[in-house]
């Protein structure tokens, strides 16, 4: 079949989970060239490998020739992208949720600004550009569709994934025996993004009056906000800062739930990576979380209040609920993996997006 600039004859069988393509191998661009350590940068350097895995080339500059392109995130450089619209490559957009939380709270100016302009950066190249949309969960498509109207291309569904044996109930880990280790896993709880954390503190405090509590946090939080918290929790707060990828697992395995913090979660990659390794999750019920998350590996209760206007949940309800989950840990824990190994691995992932990415048209 005819695909961008070079025919490709695909074989119908899969080894390991890998998708086999002979003749001439495709090249596929991914852009933009997102780095840090969560969120869009996690999925790109695990869907790079993924390809690497299958012989696929990549890059990362859309005006060198490739079969199609996949685009990320929001970009300022728009001009790479209208001329291979013009040559005929096709475009994949992968969407995430919309910027929305300066819209009801104060973030900053910087933070504002860029939300919004990220907003309109997306909404362009989805309008403009996109041969095929991807939202990576169901939650993100109903939101885009209900905010922007349905997409003008083929649009589908595909689950952030993880790499099942570097993420795994399996390995070293410090979990205590005296005490209960709530984790929070979070690329950022800056700028007006730290409503979850405060939640967390009024979770863990309910939970100590029978018995010993600690949080510990792994994600990007200010000093002001740190301090703050430390002011008003009667329970330990660590604060570990942004996390080196592979020391995730080890943190996982050492605790006893994730609490999910972030309010209407697009498609959170702490969820799934903490679900791989066997680490239950708990949360409210907005965003994707319920999509994720099964009845049997974790908890997930009614927000009980508007989550759209960041008014505070129901802690109450969801600490009654967590101690099923702390009374039957390795039945929870076998299920979280559980959910993990039958809809979340990486190769599920990269094989789903190579079908939109190359498939005929």
């Amino acid at each position: 079949m005819k695909v961008g600039m070079k025919s490709v004859l695909r074989i119908a069988c899969s080894v390991g989970g890998c998708v086999l393509y002979n003749c001439l191998m495709p090249k596929i661009c991914i852009f933009p060239r997102v780095e840090g350590t969560g969120g869009v940068a996690s999925f790109r350097l695990k869907f790079e490998a993924g390809l690497a895995a299958r012989g696929i080339e990549t890059t990362n500059d859309p005006s060198q020739p490739a079969d199609a392109i996949l685009v990320l995130a929001g970009t300022r450089n728009l001009l790479p992208l209208r001329r291979a619209k013009s040559a005929g490559t096709r475009i994949v957009q992968r969407l995430d949720g919309v910027n929305w939380v300066q819209r009801v709270r104060w973030t900053g100016v910087r933070y504002t600004v860029r939300a919004e302009y990220g907003n309109w950066a997306l909404t362009f190249i989805r309008k403009h550009f996109a041969d095929r949309v991807v939202y990576q969960s169901q939650f993100i498509r109903q939101w885009w569709e209900d905010w922007y109207g349905a997409a003008r291309v083929p649009a589908t569904v595909i689950l952030n994934g993880v790499d099942l044996q570097s993420y795994s109930p399996d390995g070293a880990h410090e979990r205590p025996t005296d005490r209960v280790r709530i984790l929070l896993l979070e690329g950022n709880l800056k700028g007006g993004l730290d409503s979850g954390l405060f939640h967390a503190v009024s979770l863990a405090e309910i939970l100590s009056e029978k018995q010993n509590v600690e949080i510990v946090v792994a994600g990007g939080v200010d000093e002001a906000t740190q301090h703050k918290v430390k002011q008003v929790s009667n329970v330990p707060v660590n604060f570990l800062g942004t996390l080196p990828r592979e020391q995730i697992p080890f943190q996982a395995r050492s605790s006893h739930f994730l609490y999910s913090a972030e309010v209407n979660p697009p498609c959170p990659n702490s969820v799934i990576e903490s679900l791989a390794c066997g680490l239950p999750v708990v949360g409210f019920d907005s965003g994707s979380l319920r999509e994720l998350v099964s009845d049997e590996a974790g908890v997930i209760v009614p927000y009980g209040a508007d989550p759209w206007k960041l008014q505070t949940p129901d802690v109450p309800a969801l600490a009654e609920t967590v101690t099923e989950v702390l009374r039957d840990q390795p039945r929870f824990r076998k299920a979280a993996r559980a959910r993990a190994e039958s809809a979340l691995g990486v190769d599920g992932m990269v094989n789903a997006y190579l079908k939109v990415l190359l498939d005929e048209r």
